[in-house]
């Protein structure tokens, strides 16, 4: 800006400066997130029973994504889903506050001044054109997620430093101008400074945005560390708004995040707002009357949030205790329902994709779970004495695994519109397909229950001959069913290409069962109506046996990025290790079969 009159295009300039810097600030945490997949957040929820640990890893997290604020509103989601105690929060927002002062420190940068030439290439208008070019190449250029991932960072860095440089260019005119030394004499008023701090940062919900803001003003040189202090207290005190918000409408402890993460920047300003007034106006430090500058402004956030920290971490269960007498329960607690097995499922968690992937399987594991016992439930009552308690079990595990389904697919959906990685991407697509066979296997499970009730009723039941077959065969399923969700649940492909041989045997061991239940008939040793139940126990067998197979055809199809059917069709012409496979299955099942036959003659 070449003009010495600060003028309506000066406010156009740092308005925009603003707005490059929020949006490099997005482009680059989003980067970032997606550099680190998720693995950091997910550690939090993990890794969180030690205050010194929470505290290193709310740093690494927040720093890794560029954003306390986000740190806070995952904080939120995973208390408000019970993936982590209010009380393992504490720490982590300490390492949180601590981690987001990196972005001064780097901002601070713009200050570097000097003739010498490896000294001018630490100042941003010198290296962030070549950052960028390089983002920009990566980007345009690489073939890997993860280069383009780290093009991203760095456009996302070269435009937070274009920002910052609009700004700072935009607010030079002040420095001679009369009415804005007036203005400044107001925030002599420390009260005023933490006010503004906190109501500026509120309303752009970005602490390193106020802070820039505040950096580029103290290039003016009419900002004194005096009354920069109170500003930075308050900035910190503003960037709790955007968890204020993400608590709306989750349980009393989720609340309770948010209000423990304003307690402590609430409380840290009013520890040491006095301190420093007392050391101002007291000991009169002359240093609080010098102009402040871009290090200074980083030396004062860090060493807010670092004091702070100090200060209020042994009363970190007083936090917690102070936290629930502000935000109490209501009389009776908190209702239990279904819905709370699935607040995994959290919204919030959207706004980190990787984070958001990594939570909805783990409630596609739960969803597994509860689907593997459910099945093996059926089939145990198939052959063993009628246990109404254990029908009803299967019953409502089916409407629970309903309501699974369509909260999880829900979820998938609006997650799979998420810039999210390709591994991401591909892990969201093996969801989507074997949620829905986790579903149709428990419909399955409830037709064998009709089929037990059916006999209960009408007081038929089948021979010890066909009870023992059916042993066999169950067991078959019940061997590929922990098969196939063991491999997906661990991710397993060496057990995934075990579950098609024994998909296969299965089906014949389907096949000569009915053979052998034909003969019963002609002979007179079964009725006709127990023909037709028996008939449906088996067709039902077999599309278990299948949607099996569907889960682990999925699993190699995705991550081996091969055509099913054309796999399917490889395997059992040429491959050996199928070949092999099927006849260790075939010989020990049908052994079984042959037993029951010898022991019946």
């Amino acid at each position: 800006m070449n003009g010495t009159e600060f003028s309506i295009f000066n406010i156009f300039t740092m308005l925009g400066g603003l707005a490059f810097f929020l949006y490099g600030m997005n482009v680059m945490s989003t980067g970032l997130e997606k550099l680190t997949g998720g693995k950091l957040e997910v550690a939090l929820k993990k890794m969180t029973s030690n205050r010194f640990m929470a505290i290193i890893l709310g740093m690494v997290v927040t720093i890794a994504i560029q954003s306390s604020s986000a740190m806070t509103v995952m904080l939120v989601g995973f208390v408000n889903s019970g993936l982590m105690s209010l009380e393992q929060t504490v720490g982590v927002c300490f390492g949180s506050d601590i981690g987001t002062t990196l972005t001064a420190w780097i901002l601070s940068l713009a200050g570097v001044d000097g003739t010498n030439p490896f000294i001018k290439m630490l100042k941003p208008t010198s290296f962030a054109p070549i950052v960028a070019i390089i983002g920009v190449m990566l980007i345009m250029g690489a073939k890997k997620n993860k280069h383009k991932d780290v093009g991203r960072i760095l456009v996302g860095f070269a435009i937070i430093m274009t920002g910052m440089s609009l700004m700072s260019d935009s607010v030079s005119p002040l420095a001679n101008s009369p009415k804005f030394q007036q203005i400044l004499t107001a925030f002599h008023n420390p009260i005023l400074g933490v006010l503004v701090g906190a109501g500026f940062t509120g309303v752009i919900q970005s602490s390193a945005a106020s802070v820039g803001i505040l950096q580029a003003f103290s290039q003016t040189g009419a900002l004194t560390y005096g009354m920069a202090l109170p500003i930075i207290m308050g900035l910190n005190i503003g960037t709790c708004v955007t968890a204020l918000i993400s608590s709306i409408g989750v349980n009393k402890n989720a609340k309770r995040v948010a209000c423990i993460h304003i307690l402590i920047k609430v409380l840290g300003t009013l520890i040491l707002l006095p301190v420093a007034l007392i050391l101002q106006h007291v000991v009169q430090l002359g240093i609080f009357d010098e102009p402040v500058g871009y290090v200074g402004i980083a030396v004062m956030h860090s060493i807010f949030n670092i004091a702070t920290t100090i200060i209020l971490l042994p009363f970190t269960p007083m936090l917690v205790k102070l936290s629930r007498i502000i935000v109490r329960d209501k009389e009776g607690g908190e209702s239990e329902t279904e819905d709370n097995r699935l607040r995994g499922l959290d919204e919030r968690f959207l706004k980190t994709p990787a984070v958001a992937v990594e939570t909805c399987r783990s409630t596609t594991i739960e969803m597994a779970n509860i689907t593997s016992e459910a099945i093996n439930d059926a089939l145990e009552l198939l052959v063993s004495p009628y246990n109404a308690e254990k029908v009803r079990s299967v019953i409502d595990a089916e409407d629970l695994i309903d309501h699974y389904e369509d909260k999880i697919n829900s979820y998938l959906v609006r997650l799979s519109k998420s810039s999210i990685t390709g591994k991401d991407s591909r892990r969201v697509a093996k969801m989507m397909h074997c949620v829905g066979n986790f579903e149709r296997i428990s419909d399955h499970a409830v037709n064998l229950i009709e089929s037990v009730q059916e006999c209960k009723e009408k007081g038929i039941k089948f021979s010890d001959e066909c009870i023992n077959e059916l042993k066999v065969i169950t067991e078959a399923i019940s061997e590929n069913i922990s098969t196939a969700f063991s491999s997906y649940i661990t991710n397993d492909l060496g057990a995934a290409h075990k579950v098609e041989p024994l998909e296969e045997v299965v089906d014949n061991l389907s096949t000569e069962l009915k053979n052998r239940h034909i003969r019963r008939l002609q002979n007179d040793e079964c009725t006709v109506e127990l023909g037709y139940i028996f008939q449906d126990i088996l067709t039902n067998l077999e599309r278990i046996s299948d949607h099996c197979s569907n889960i682990a055809g999925c699993l190699i199809e995705t991550d081996e990025k091969t055509n099913l059917h054309a796999y399917l069709h490889d395997v059992k012409e040429n491959d050996e290790t199928f070949r092999n496979e099927f006849r260790t299955y075939s010989e020990r099942y049908f052994a079984k079969l042959e037993e029951v036959e010898a022991n019946e003659s």
